[in-house]
């Protein structure tokens, strides 16, 4: 009978449906074996795989006696349900309340919760009673330790451990490998594979995409063709989204596209969290259509997924767009989170929608519970910037519970250049003096302030500042996709082999816009030389350069898409609304702060970005 009964609640775990468990459940307490034997930990590991960690708690609570396993079921149900802190506050009673010692599945279960909280201090401690336990030499804890000193960031402790594993089970590889390859530390964690006997999907998505996490886009992507090559086969598909994260941070459409393909050949069309990465990669890379495309055909729907097309809908400037989906998803009984937020007053920024930006901040907090974070209050002062709320900006930033940086005064700096407003801009700039300047266009703007208002000793002790402290402007890239082939340019690049053709083309396009009167706004150079040293500077920056090769060398009429590392200047923004008009081509740019959509001689920032 009790045999019976421990298999048939082993069974109902494996379920969707806890009402089979619940039932036989009820069945045990009449036969009056809830606390018999296993019965009452296997009820306790069957609710918690069903999520009811309420009836589990019960269940334990009213146990006249527990043992290890009761508590590692416990344990286990707490770090199941995402309530790893439950499980540290109620360890203590193990020794208080039951006088029991942790075995190896209590530790193990412990150092989870340690790993999702990000508690290298505790997790030292419950190591140091592990060492002192009998069960030091349990190699399953101590792969749950190499997890936990990788998840806190602590790379070096966790491989000296993963070292006195007798026996590595791939765990403790897979662990070790996203330790060194989230860190950065891209050889060490390629040996680390390579030493492996038996190479899985999990050991090469742990390395894929640790190294994604720390940037290194190029090398995970080969390394991805290396694992296609080597014939693994991908019956998991979170690799596939990392892959689309890879190509939405380098923009590579073309990419992007073939690992959608991937996708869709593998049947894995209908995992939500790839649908969610497609959406955000297709906005990324610039392509908003395919992006509203795959989310309209995306069939079950989470917050991330509205999220995604929202945010990425007011980067593109379809402002109108996103708030319409915003009231879609709340219609669909969706909660919004705080990303949602951001997406969603940026968006009203685009269009000077200032009393729907300051309503949504406002049922943010009142109706969701949600405390604005600095992004949130950012977009807000973006929004009044934009529309010439200037005193409200001034006073948002000075009431803000935050320490604000250079780039927030910096943006409402360059607000009151455009609305004329000379003596706020004085106030902001001194500011900005005071807190001390890194960024090399901040000083742009600290100098033209100062000269609008004839304070001529201000700009002369800007200019000093920036030979003191030797600023040095990032050099700026600018990269062309054009399809399958991507061309990388250099402000001031006189090696490509195709420079003379893209001079005549820049030359011929210079003459047009000068006749449409298009004037070189020379204040965009640092350099101390003459105005024609400083307009052949701006002739050659990067973005013109990727410009004029996607005109040379792309398809006939379609978009041109750029790069940036950098934000666009001025000058350069000014020509792209020439160029477009003049070729009649529309032209996509990305730079370091959002999208710009350059078409029929306007842009979608309106100016302001």
């Amino acid at each position: 009978m009790h045999h019976h009964l421990l298999q048939s609640l082993r069974l109902c775990a494996t379920g969707s449906n806890p009402v089979p468990g619940k039932t036989l459940h009820a069945h045990i307490l009449k036969l009056g074996l809830d606390q018999y034997g296993a019965l009452p930990n296997t009820l306790i590991s069957m609710y918690s795989k069903h999520g009811l960690i309420k009836d589990a708690h019960q269940l334990f609570d009213e146990m006249p006696q527990r043992d290890p396993v009761s508590w590692a079921s416990i344990l286990t149900a707490f770090n199941r349900a995402n309530l790893p802190n439950r499980s540290i506050s109620i360890f203590p009673n193990m020794f208080v309340h039951d006088c029991l010692q942790p075995d190896h599945f209590v530790f193990a279960s412990l150092l989870n919760s340690c790993a999702a909280l990000n508690a290298l201090h505790l997790g030292r401690q419950v190591h140091a009673q592990f060492v002192l336990s009998a069960f030091s030499s349990d190699d399953i804890t101590k792969s749950s330790l190499v997890d936990m000193y990788v998840k806190c960031g602590a790379v070096d402790i966790a491989r000296a451990v993963f070292d006195t594993i007798r026996l590595k089970n791939s765990v403790s590889w897979t662990a070790m490998i996203s330790g060194y390859a989230r860190s950065g530390r891209k050889s060490e964690a390629v040996e680390l594979l390579r030493d492996m006997k038996v190479q899985n999907l999990f050991s090469w998505t742990a390395l894929v995409s640790g190294l994604i996490q720390s940037g290194h886009f190029v090398s995970a992507l080969r390394l991805f063709v290396e694992m296609k090559q080597e014939g693994i086969k991908i019956v998991d598909p979170f690799i596939l989204s990392s892959v689309l994260g890879a190509s939405a941070n380098l923009a590579a459409l073309e990419l992007g596209k073939q690992v959608h393909c991937l996708v869709t050949k593998l049947g894995f069309e209908s995992s939500l969290y790839v649908c969610n990465a497609l959406i955000d990669m297709y906005a990324k890379c610039s392509d908003i259509i395919a992006a509203k495309i795959t989310f309209r055909y995306t069939i079950k729907k989470d917050v991330v997924s509205w999220t995604s097309i929202i945010v990425g809908l007011a980067q593109h400037g379809k402002a109108k767009e996103a708030l319409a989906l915003y009231d879609d998803m709340i219609l669909t009984g969706l909660k919004p989170n705080e990303v949602t937020f951001v997406g969603l007053i940026y968006a009203c920024s685009h269009v000077g929608l200032v009393n729907t930006g300051r309503d949504l901040f406002k049922s943010m907090v009142d109706d969701y519970g949600i405390n604005p974070n600095l992004q949130h209050y950012t977009c807000l002062l973006d929004l009044y910037s934009r529309s010439g709320y200037l005193d409200e900006a001034e006073n948002l930033l000075n009431t803000m519970p935050f320490e604000v940086d250079e780039a927030v005064w910096a943006s409402l700096l360059s607000a009151c250049k455009r609305f004329g407003k000379t003596q706020m801009g004085i106030r902001v700039a001194d500011r900005l003096m005071g807190i001390g300047v890194e960024d090399p266009s901040t000083y742009i703007l600290l100098s033209n302030a100062y000269a609008g208002a004839s304070m001529w000793e201000n700009v002369a002790k800007v200019r000093k500042l920036m030979v003191v402290t030797d600023v040095k402007k990032e050099p700026g890239y600018s990269c062309v996709h054009l399809g399958k082939e991507s061309e990388v340019f250099y402000a001031g690049e006189t090696c490509h082999p195709m420079k003379n053709e893209m001079r005549v083309l820049l030359e011929d396009l210079d003459e047009e816009m000068r006749k449409r009167g298009y004037v070189p706004d020379v204040s965009y150079v640092l350099h101390d030389m003459g105005k024609q040293e400083k307009e052949n500077q701006l002739f050659w920056h990067s973005e013109r350069l990727a410009v004029a090769y996607g005109l040379l060398n792309g398809v006939p009429g379609s978009v041109i898409r750029v790069v940036k590392n950098l934000r666009v200047c001025g000058d350069c923004h000014t020509v792209l609304k020439f160029i477009c008009s003049i070729v009649g081509r529309e032209i996509v740019v990305r730079d370091a702060s959002r999208f710009h959509h350059f078409k029929d001689g306007k842009c979608s920032c309106s100016d302001f970005w």
